[in-house]
């Protein structure tokens, strides 16, 4: 697993369009673009992210975080790593 994922908390934004909130974060010194789609954000908290979904990525930040970091790892190639409900163990 990577040695740490800090999310830049500035570029946090709620793209309801594509159903997923995007962000960057700086992973082993690179900073890498993320998309965590709405379906993960309702497998962890049992609810259809409506007008909350930052507020549901705030609260479960710690899981997406570990899942982000797993992906990273697996696509370290990737411009956008894309995080959906199949990243979830």
């Amino acid at each position: 697993m990577a040695s740490s994922l800090v999310i830049d908390q500035n570029s946090l934004t709620d793209n309801d369009r594509e159903r997923q909130v995007e962000f960057t974060a700086e992973i082993d010194g690179d900073d890498r673009d993320f998309a965590v789609k709405y379906a993960v954000l309702k497998e962890l908290s049992g609810d259809e992210p409506e007008d909350d979904a930052l507020e549901l990525f705030e609260r479960f930040s710690d899981e997406i975080v570990d899942v982000c970091a797993e992906a990273a790892m697996k696509k370290p190639s990737a411009s956008l790593i894309v995080i959906d409900e199949g990243d979830l163990e």
